[in-house]
């Protein structure tokens, strides 16, 4: 058996270390440790409840409206506000924008650079992946950098700015929309539809979106030229590699429930494995048995504590082991497509469970989902109606649970004395990125390394294309 550190990652936000025992070329054990430690629960202590909604943003400069949605509902469940429908549909409008960007920014910046590296030379599809996705160098990450930069204008005029943006409150947002604005805010989501329908998909958003099966995608792939989009070319690379082959988890998957609304959230809330079952967020419980944390028994967040223990025997990272139920979850897009039925979702995790290939289609069938959606939400806003309601934060306790691009986010958060006294953070990449638990089972991505192949220039490529099917974001990870 041979130990390979893999680390640190290139183009992920935050510290990574993945740690691989393997023996006859393939990975047969793995740990994954996050390496730097945050504090932010630590900091929010004490604080003004409203304090929160400047200080948690600022976990991340790439998913903080994500932050923001979360605080804002964790502190709105504690007032008991329920928002208009005008600051429901603006705060769903500034998360799927972000949620969008992020999806686009992992498909052209962070996980289809890697094909483009020398080792796949020999591919007949290297030339053409080489020309678009080289990092640093291709050119659909150009043009995909300023369509983002484009798209985010929705967020700038609903919320002030992008990132950190104090828009998002408690009983909904800080500010009306105009009529005037109504159609410059569809003008930016029909700009990024074009973007979508003419460079990533090469086809309607619609058609794209109603894809039911592995057996329609491959002949949508099969009736296109090798140069119509990036998608396409997606398709030829995936299909190549058997990247469907690649990275399988536990296929167990969970989702908080996506975009709310007056009656149900856009995408479902629940928890899918193999059959469909409603979430209780009661049974999450954090373990702290493998991270640098004093040791406990595991605790539902609510209760939690984070007490840092840097010399603790048999740790070895800083994130701890949420579990739902004692199981290990995965979260994301794939999570939130099987959760929801969407047919095609529901088709690959038959074929194959959750693995790169479906991870990556699950985020690029989302792009072409939302935006119709959001089309439909600018239409429906109600110039001159309310935006937000009002309430003081009581003494007691909240829980804010939202769906960032790379999966279910949760805030709980209790306020005694007119000050913040308990606040825990549980974000996508804690779910996937976690380490063993007491029991010995390992999380999500752990558990999707073993068998990939390691060693030499493609087996430590393989790794990075598991590794980078979750989108990884460290600094949201630990606190």
């Amino acid at each position: 058996m041979t130990r390979l550190v893999v680390g640190p990652f290139s183009r992920v936000e935050g510290d990574l270390e993945v740690t691989l025992e393997v023996e006859d070329g393939v990975v047969r054990q793995a740990r994954v440790s996050s390496s730097l430690f945050r504090g932010f629960e630590q900091i929010l202590a004490n604080k003004a409840p409203l304090d929160a909604l400047a200080i948690v943003p600022r976990i991340c400069g790439i998913c903080s409206v994500s932050q923001s949605s979360a605080v804002a509902r964790a502190l709105g469940d504690a007032a008991g506000l329920e928002p208009p429908h005008n600051g429901r549909t603006a705060s769903n409008l500034m998360l799927a924008a972000e949620n969008l960007c992020d999806h686009l920014s992992h498909f052209y910046l962070f996980f289809m650079p890697d094909f483009a590296r020398p080792g796949y030379a020999q591919r007949s599809w290297f030339p053409r992946v080489r020309e678009r996705f080289e990092a640093m160098r291709g050119g659909g990450g150009v043009e995909a950098l300023a369509s983002r930069a484009r798209f985010l204008e929705l967020v700038a005029t609903l919320g002030g700015k992008w990132p950190h943006s104090l828009a998002l409150q408690p009983g909904g947002t800080s500010r009306a929309v105009q009529e005037a604005e109504k159609v410059q805010l569809l003008l930016v989501v029909r700009q990024f539809r074009r973007f979508l329908e003419r460079t990533v998909f090469g086809d309607a958003l619609e058609r794209v979106g109603t894809l039911e099966s592995f057996a329609a995608l491959a002949a949508w792939r099969d009736a296109r030229p090798a140069a119509t989009c990036d998608f396409r070319l997606f398709l030829e690379v995936a299909g190549d590699l058997g990247l469907e082959q690649l990275g399988r988890a536990g296929d167990v998957f969970m989702s908080y429930g996506a975009y709310r609304g007056a009656e149900r959230p856009l995408f479902a809330a629940g928890v899918f494995d193999g059959a469909l079952h409603g979430l209780d967020p009661a049974v999450i419980r954090e373990d702290t048995s493998h991270a640098w944390l004093l040791d406990d028994a595991p605790r539902h967040p609510a209760e939690g504590a984070t007490q840092p223990m840097p010399d603790k025997p048999g740790a070895y990272t800083w994130c701890k082991a949420p579990r739902l139920g004692g199981r290990a979850v995965e979260v994301g897009a794939l999570a939130r497509q099987v959760v929801d039925g969407h047919p095609l979702a529901r088709d690959l995790v038959a074929r194959a469970g959750g693995n790169v290939f479906s991870r990556v289609m699950a985020r690029l069938l989302e792009l072409s989902l939302v935006v119709p959606e959001m089309e439909r939400w600018v239409a429906s806003f109600e110039p001159g109606g309310p935006f937000c309601a009002q309430a003081e934060i009581p003494d007691g306790s909240g829980v804010g649970l939202v769906e960032a691009a790379r999966g279910s986010l949760g805030h709980w958060l209790s306020v005694g004395n007119g000050r913040i006294s308990g606040y825990q953070i549980v974000a996508p990449t804690t779910w996937n990125f976690s380490p063993r638990d007491a029991e010995g089972q390992a999380g999500p991505l752990e558990q999707a390394l073993l068998g990939t192949p390691a060693g030499g220039q493609l087996g430590e490529v393989a790794v990075q294309h598991v590794v980078r099917s979750f989108d990884p974001c460290m600094v949201c990870t630990v606190h």
